[in-house]
Order: C-alpha cells, then sequence, then structure tokens
C-alpha cells in the first residue's frame, strides 16, 4: 500500500479530531520540532550574551520577545490547517505585484535568507568550539598546518547534518534531539537552583528590577533586537511550522474545504490541538530562555565577561562551572554540542522544503510531485551546510553572526505578521472566525513586531557607516 503524500488533501485522509486535551497530547509534536531549532543559538548564544552584556534589567524583554510572537505562528498554522496550502503557495496569494510566477513577497524571502545564513554558520561554529573543547587535540595552534583540522572538524559537521537530512532520517533525530533538549533544561534548571546557594545568588530585587520595563543603552540595543528577532519563535521558524503541521496530518485530517458541518467540526478540532501544540512548546521554550538569561546575568555580566569570537563556548561553560562544579564543564559542552547540532539539523530540515517550496512557485520544479519535491530537498540538504561551514571558516564569528541573523529574522517577521494579517481578514474562513481576545493578541503582537523592525532600521543598521562607504 503506498503511503498517502501529505501535502495532497483527499477524503480518504480524514480523521475526526481529538475530544479530550489528553487525546489530543498524542497528537503533538510540530510545535516541538520548532523547539528543536529555537532551543539553541537563541537561547543558548544569543540570550545568554544579551544577560551578560546587559544584567537583569531586560529579562521582561526576553519573556515578552518569546511570547508575543506565538499568536502569528497561531494564524498561519490556521491558515494551513484550513486551506491545506504550503508556506509559499501561501505568500504567492498575497497582493501585490509578480515577478514571472512568484509573488514579491517570495522574492524578498530568498533576498533576506542570504543573510540568514551567517546564523547557521555561526551554530556550526559554536558546534566546532564544543568539538574541540571535548577533544583537544583537534583545536589549531600557531603552526600553519595544524589549521586544517578546523577545516576538517567543520565540514565533517557539515556533512553529518547534510546525510542525516538527505536520507530521511528527521523523525529518528527529531526524538532524539528533543529528549537531549529535555535533559539539558533539567540540567539548566539544577545548575539555576544551585547558583542561589552561592555567592552569585540572584536576589529578590534584581529578578524584579528585570521584570520592569526598561530600554537598552545604544550598545545593548543591536544584541536586544537580534535576541527578539532569534528567540521564542522567528519569522523563519514560523514559516517552517506550515509544513510540520501538514507532514504530521493536521490539514489532511481535516480534508478538503467543504460547505458542511462536518468539515466545520474536523477544522476547528484539528485547529484546536495545533494551539495546544503552539503553547505548549512556547512555555517549553520561554522556560529555558529565561534560565538561560538569569544565568548570563547572574555570572558573566557581573564577572564582566562577554563570550568572544574563540572562546564563547568556553566561557558559556562557566555558567555551569561556577554552579555544578568544574566537572559540569564537560556536561555543559556535550550539552550544548547536541542542542546546537539539534537546531541546525532542524533548520537544514525547515530550510529544504522552505526553499523547494520556493522553487516550485517560480516555476523550476513541481513541490506537490513526490519525487521531484524529494530530488529538490536532497539537493538543498548537500550544498547549505557547505555555505555555512565556508562563512563560519571565513568570518570565525559565531556569536556576532548569530546576532546579525537574528536581525535578520526580526525583519523577516514584518513579512510574516502583514502575511498574518491577510489571512486571518482576507482569506479566512468565516466559519473559524476567532474571539475578540484573539484578534486583540494578534493586534498587539504585530503593533510589537513592527515597533521593533522600526528600531532595527532606525538605531540598529549602521546608516551612516553605509552612506559615508558609498559616497567615497
Amino acid at each position: 500500500m503506498t503511503e498517502q503524500d501529505p501535502y495532497i488533501r483527499c477524503s480518504s485522509g480524514i480523521l475526526a479530531p481529538p475530544a479530550t486535551f489528553a487525546a489530543s497530547l498524542r497528537h503533538l509534536g510540530p510545535g516541538f520540532i520548532l523547539s528543536a531549532s529555537i532551543v539553541g543559538s537563541g537561547e543558548l548564544i544569543a540570550t545568554t550574551l544579551m544577560g551578560a552584556k546587559a544584567g537583569f534589567t531586560l529579562l521582561w524583554f526576553i519573556i515578552f520577545s518569546c511570547v508575543i510572537k506565538v499568536v502569528v505562528q497561531l494564524e498561519f498554522g490556521k491558515h494551513a490547517v484550513s486551506s491545506g496550502e504550503t508556506t509559499m503557495e501561501a505568500l504567492n496569494s498575497l497582493p501585490g505585484p509578480k515577478l514571472g510566477a512568484a509573488n514579491w513577497s517570495i522574492w524578498l524571502w530568498l533576498i533576506l535568507m542570504l543573510t540568514k545564513t551567517l546564523q547557521l554558520g555561526g551554530i556550526i561554529g559554536a558546534v566546532v568550539l564544543g568539538v574541540e573543547q571535548l577533544f583537544p587535540v583537534l583545536e589549531p595552534n600557531l603552526s600553519g598546518g595544524i589549521f586544517s583540522k578546523r577545516i576538517l572538524t567543520t565540514l565533517v559537521i557539515a556533512l553529518s547534518v547534510s546525510m542525516l537530512v538527505f536520507k530521511g532520517y528527521y523523525s529518528i533525530l527529531e526524538k532524539a534531539s528533543l529528549v537531549m533538549i529535555a535533559i539539558f533544561l533539567v540540567f539548566t534548571l539544577a545548575s539555576l537552583v544551585m547558583l542561589q546557594t552561592t555567592a552569585s545568588a540572584i536576589t529578590g530585587p534584581e529578578f524584579t528590577s528585570g521584570l520592569i520595563p526598561s530600554w537598552p543603552d545604544q550598545t545593548t540595543l543591536l544584541i536586544a533586537i537580534g535576541a527578539f528577532g532569534i528567540t521564542g519563535v522567528g519569522g523563519d521558524e514560523i514559516l517552517a511550522y506550515n509544513y510540520w503541521l501538514i507532514e504530521k496530518g493536521y490539514a489532511s485530517y481535516a480534508g478538503p474545504r467543504e460547505n458542511t458541518e462536518a468539515w466545520e467540526h474536523r477544522a476547528k478540532g484539528w485547529i484546536r490541538v495545533m494551539y495546544w501544540d503552539a503553547i505548549l512548546a512556547m512555555i517549553c521554550y520561554t522556560l529555558m530562555t529565561s534560565m538561560f538569561y538569569l544565568l548570563g546575568a547572574a555570572i558573566l555580566h557581573r564577572a564582566e565577561t562577554v563570550p568572544a569570537n574563540g572562546n564563547l563556548i568556553e566561557i558559556l561553560g562557566t555558567m555551569y562551572t561556577q554552579t555544578l562544579g568544574s566537572g559540569a564543564k564537560y556536561i555543559f559542552v556535550v550539552g550544548a554540542v547536541v542542542v546546537l547540532y539539534s537546531t541546525m539539523f532542524a533548520a537544514l530540515a525547515a530550510w529544504t522544503r522552505l526553499y523547494a517550496d520556493a522553487l516550485g512557485q517560480i516555476g523550476l520544479i513541481n513541490f506537490h510531485n513526490p519525487k521531484s519535491r524529494k530530488k529538490a530537498i536532497g539537493i538543498i540538504a548537500c550544498l547549505f551546510p557547505l555555505a555555512w561551514a565556508a562563512l563560519y571558516l571565513f568570518f570565525e564569528a559565531p556569536g556576532q553572526m548569530v546576532i546579525i541573523g537574528g536581525v535578520i529574522t526580526g525583519i523577516i517577521l514584518l513579512l510574516v505578521v502583514f502575511a498574518a494579517m491577510y489571512f486571518r481578514y482576507r482569506r479566512l474562513d468565516s466559519r473559524l472566525n476567532p474571539s475578540k481576545f484573539y484578534d486583540a493578541a494578534l493586534w498587539t503582537s504585530a503593533a510589537a513586531i513592527f515597533t521593533v523592525a522600526i528600531m532595527t532600521l532606525k538605531d540598529a543598521v549602521p546608516w551612516n557607516m553605509i552612506f559615508t562607504s558609498a559616497g567615497q
């Protein structure tokens, strides 16, 4: 019996939605696939860098960043379940001009994603630094020929990710990654608890001050904006969410849209499951993010230590050695490597689908043909990790590369918000209209994302440097 393609909805794929919360839990998964990519570059690197730089004052901003964007994710998910459209199919329906067969939004996304490769280059670099910490024999030194060890390590890591996604082992690695993230979550919580028994314990006033909104100074603004783009669900992760919903079966279970009460019941039921999936994942990564921020503020900020290019993983490890003892350093490094690798792995799995879908909308492939889609995904899976590796080896600044990627993600969020509003008010089936509270939350999320994007363009982008260079 041939397995049904989840990207094609037909009556044979229909499944009644679970009637209870307990039954819904068995169908969760897409949101936690996003967590595998979120709990990594955002939490481990950007958030900790922000805590090391700003202290406790921006804890509120980190929590706000994680919570506020989930409503936009829900709107994208709702559109996927009710329409069955992939992300790029949905973007191709937006108003505005087209270049060839593709909407302007798809071309804009492609341009912005070129810069996003820096972020993944930074992540692969952090993995390389972690591996070097575990195996000192791989560390480069001042003698010329030894540097090739870093090149070899980087290429091996890049090719391993390519092969895993190319061979289709995603479901197995996804489960293993999520288990390791859960272990790392417990380990980080233990470190935070143990911190309270040391001289670096977080005081009540310090914690409270972090919950009171205040805006960062100019030197911290770029890190804050980058953290907003990269913590919680970023623009690229919201765009990827639709593929995991479709491949999990939510859209197929709802079935092709019909003017019947049965379809309305199924659509509302699977949208409700999607809500639980996204919200529970949001609670998970918000807790993780907050703990990393507090550790960075309590240990690194007080010691006036901000991780630099080559010592990123080593310095981050001090957050654990100062609370759990020197032996915890290696446990941290192993956990960091696993978490960052799972981030890279989940991101590549998402990018292969996004880019293949975009090529389909441009007209270069047929994304809805399983063979054509699989071939495109395989080729993309091979090319991108090599590009990430090359970028890291050229810049060798993983922390800064991740922050730059976060800033671009914040800009991508503008496109995502515009699309979400269009889906809500122009394409949503009236039978699925949400509550007034939901709409208020959606507008609040849109306003917050728009404000941060304006701050990015106004204060974070070095316009003076750009125009000065252009005039020379």
